[in-house]
């Protein structure tokens, strides 16, 4: 039987061509996708590694629970805890570590680091062993600053140019006073990294001490025992150690588990190009199956049991996998190169280090690739098993009877019903609690479709049947192709109908929440301007009151952060400007008015349901300086995911805060948003590339480029599925064509030319794919319909939006699938050679 196996896939290879490449592409995107992740992650492990070699025990401040009525906090590392540890026995050096946001701006204006990569620290003494300077000097004062090299190089500065920087708002200009060299992996991913001396660092970042001392030990001194000694001569209750080596594996484990996020997003759509080529696998096996019948009879006359016959069929499967699951290893390490150069060609560098191929990663490849062929084929391989040996010999293939029919079928109802029921159901429910059944609905639905997928056909084709009918014989022939085999058809499409499934509704949803974001901030903003840092950090103070000082701004309000403790609880207020604050917002107010000034406040619903309140509440906040504060709710409003919680004005809120910041400014102007107004308030804050000044039109571009940018990477991703797709097409219609050899040579003798042949198997391709592209577009959005109903619990300004032109698109390109599919089967039918295919069995 092994034998007999070999033979028959050498004697099909071609058929088996497209099943190959299917389980090829998905082999590939997973072992693409191990190859991309773990050579990332090994190369930033490596590098992060290098970072600690100058640290032998780490001292950080240990976070004081809040208690009762006091709000927790992080002690200051202070001088004098820093030469405690650099007088323990065992210690060579102290070094304190100061950090925190500091965009450097290149000589055009731009962010020379990314939003998020852009840090500041400072450079310790006169020579510091983390920062080797490659030029200049180790900066004195406030008027000098260093750069790492990579930053001054894309930049284009050198030792003794001015630099702008802003930490939190205001512009600083220094002199740069040397280039370093660093391992760090914010500027090795393409962030910037700028230095001060510890005295300007703690002052620009707003710290009285230090974030963390580094110590290093002596030579002959363990990092273990450094760690000890340092353990007992610093407060327990206010410090804790780590060893270098201890920092370097969680470093380590930070990064796999950041990675680990990537490896599981991209091998969940691996996945679904796995999953839809599951789909070609099936029907090609089945397919094989039918056109062997009298092979496989003939094995079970001369002694052949159903168990050997299913083991043919799976041999068969094993080599198909192997041979895919080999070819898709090789073409996903080529993938995995390739992906870590395209990253480098966005201008995200990485660290440098070896393309890393691990033995799971070759195991993962060849078992996907084997196990998924093997599983596909096993269901053809159970039906060939039960074909009756008489049966087969006299070529009465084993069609399916009605008692089956109607069980599918049946199966499929319920399926469908029960998958429905729970989605719709879900919808009713919160966000929270509705996650779990709407994912149980959608996958009844979608199992509970494909089961109905051949009763579905017969009446969603004949629906074409008048456009059909303008093609004339070749119309009808390719419609009554695309029914005769419902099983089939149904197969084929679906795997087109699983990738538009998820591409529509991703679609759908992505379009109606940028909607109803656009509506949110249309809704409760009056502002005309919201001026923030870009990477979301906190303002100075500074920035509001020139602001406030421009010309032709009539009002304006910094949203200033608080924590507090009211009730035993945690709860963080909003300073703002009490006098302003209703001029800038438009928030609905359900009870009471909307009145911020003294001791009266504004809370939204979520607040005063969890609290209790009602207007004429009143409640006490303690706040960071131990101090107590009674206020009167004046009015409850609906919040949204902009602006929500207790708004107190700043007045009260500031006295009680060590150092006050603002999250954003929010700003009114004489003449409404316009570019001129614009440009004022950008050059009243220096020209800050740190700074975004957002009018209404903004946010929503940006909230639009957010979507766009994602659904562009969903599409491409899907890509995979829909390519897996289109060779499912091709191969169903390529031994569709085989199949049906000796039919197309009897038209061609009755007068059928070789034009309206291809005219036929064309139509029949367009047929299905259609057919597919109609199941996949209505599934994708009502399962976006669904999503958007349960995201609607928490955005009261959700709304379903239907993207009519994407959805024709989609449509439109399903047929085009369609078409192109059909190229090379259409054409191999109208060569075959009519007298040789009326002879064929």
């Amino acid at each position: 039987m092994f034998r007999t196996a070999l033979r028959n896939v050498l004697a099909h290879k071609a058929r088996l061509l497209m099943t190959v490449l299917a389980v090829m592409l998905g082999v590939a995107f997973v072992s693409g996708t191990l190859v991309f992740t773990n050579t990332i992650s090994d190369a930033y492990q490596n590098s992060s590694a290098k970072g600690f070699d100058h640290v032998d025990v780490a001292v950080a401040p240990k976070y004081q629970d809040s208690e009762g009525d006091k709000i927790g906090k992080l002690p200051d590392l202070s001088r004098a805890m820093l030469d405690q540890a650099a007088a323990v026995p065992g210690a060579a050096s102290a070094t304190g570590v100061v950090s925190g946001f500091t965009a450097v701006a290149d000589k055009h204006g731009k962010l020379a680091g990314g939003d998020w990569q852009s840090t500041g620290g400072n450079y310790w003494g006169a020579k510091d062993a983390r920062y080797p300077l490659t030029s200049g000097h180790a900066p004195h004062g406030a008027h000098e600053v260093l750069l790492d090299a990579k930053t001054a190089q894309r930049a284009g500065y050198k030792v003794g140019d001015t630099v702008r920087l802003s930490v939190d708002g205001p512009v600083l200009t220094p002199t740069v006073a040397g280039i370093f060299t660093t391992d760090d992996g914010n500027v090795t991913a393409g962030g910037s990294l700028a230095l001060f001396d510890t005295p300007t660092a703690q002052k620009l970042f707003h710290k009285k001490g230090y974030d963390e001392i580094d110590v290093k030990a002596k030579p002959g001194t363990t990092q273990a025992a450094l760690k000890d000694a340092l353990d007992k001569a610093l407060p327990a209750h206010q410090v804790k150690t780590t060893t270098g080596k201890e920092l370097a594996d969680d470093q380590a484990k930070t990064i796999a588990e950041s990675m680990s996020g990537l490896k599981q997003g991209l091998l969940v759509f691996a996945g679904i190009a796995l999953f839809v080529g599951t789909f070609i696998i099936a029907n090609t096996f089945t397919m094989l199956v039918a056109q062997r019948t009298k092979e496989l009879a003939l094995m079970r006359a001369v002694g052949a049991s159903r168990r050997q016959v299913t083991r043919s069929v799976l041999i068969e499967a094993f080599v198909v996998g192997a041979v895919a699951g080999v070819a898709g290893l090789a073409a996903g390490i080529g993938i995995g190169a390739g992906l870590r150069a395209l990253v480098g060609s966005f201008g995200a560098s990485m660290p440098d280090g070896p393309l890393v191929i691990s033995p799971g990663t070759v195991v993962a490849a060849l078992a996907v690739g084997i196990l998924i062929t093997m599983l596909a084929a096993w269901l053809p391989g159970r039906r060939a098993a039960k074909i009756p040996p008489v049966a087969a010999m006299n070529s009465v293939h084993a069609t399916a009877t009605t008692k089956s029919l109607v069980l599918r079928n049946t199966i499929g109802a319920l399926f469908t019903a029960a998958g429905a029921a729970v989605i719709v159901a879900a919808t009713s429910m919160d966000a929270s609690s509705g996650e779990g059944p709407m994912g149980l609905g959608a996958v009844l639905l979608i199992i509970g479709v494909f089961v109905l997928t051949p009763l579905l056909s017969r009446p969603l084709i004949a629906a074409a049947a008048p456009l059909l009918r303008a093609f004339g014989v070749s119309g009808k022939l390719a419609r009554q192709n695309s029914v005769r085999n419902p099983r089939r058809t149904a197969a084929t499409a679906s795997a087109l109908m699983i990738g538009l499934t998820l591409i529509t509704g991703m679609t759908v949803m992505a379009g109606s929440l940028q909607s109803s974001i656009d509506k949110m901030a249309a809704s409760a903003i009056r502002a005309d301007y919201v001026v923030s840092m870009a990477n979301g950090s906190s303002l100075s103070p500074d920035v509001a009151k020139k602001i406030a000082a421009t010309d032709g701004v009539t009002a304006s309000s910094p949203l200033r952060n608080a924590e507090s403790r009211i009730d035993g609880t945690t709860e963080y207020v909003t300073g703002v400007d009490g006098a302003s604050i209703a001029k800038l917002t438009d928030l609905k107010v359900d009870r009471g008015s909307f009145t911020v000034g003294g001791d009266r406040v504004v809370v939204d619903k979520v607040r005063a349901k969890e609290y209790g309140w009602k207007a004429g509440s009143h409640f006490t906040a303690h706040f960071e300086d131990g101090k107590a504060q009674t206020f009167t709710v004046a009015g409850i409003y609906d919040g949204n995911e902009m602006i929500r919680g207790i708004m107190v004005d700043n007045k009260v809120l500031t006295p009680h805060l060590a150092e006050p910041t603002d999250m954003q400014v929010m700003v009114k102007t004489a003449n409404g948003a316009s570019n001129a107004t614009k440009d004022r308030l950008a050059s009243a804050l220096g020209t800050n590339p740190a700074i975004k000044i957002q009018d209404k039109q903004d946010i929503s571009d940006g909230i639009a480029q957010m979507f766009t940018m994602m659904l562009n990477m969903v599409y491409g991703l899907l890509g995979m599925a829909v390519i897996v797709a289109v060779l499912g097409v091709i191969n169903t219609l390529a031994m569709s064509v085989f199949e049906r050899s000796q039919e197309i040579g009897m038209l061609r003798a009755i007068g059928l030319d070789r034009k309206s042949v291809k005219r036929m198997v064309r139509l029949e391709s367009l047929v299905i794919s259609l057919f597919g592209g109609v199941l996949g577009i209505g599934l994708g959005v009502f399962f976006g319909w669904a999503a958007g109903e349960l995201l609607g619990t928490k955005m009261p300004t959700y709304e379903l939006v239907l993207p009519w032109g994407r959805l024709v698109l989609f449509l439109v390109l399903a047929g085009l699938v369609g078409i192109l599919a059909a190229l090379w089967p259409a054409r191999r039918a109208a060569r075959l050679n009519m007298l040789t295919a009326i002879k064929a069995e």
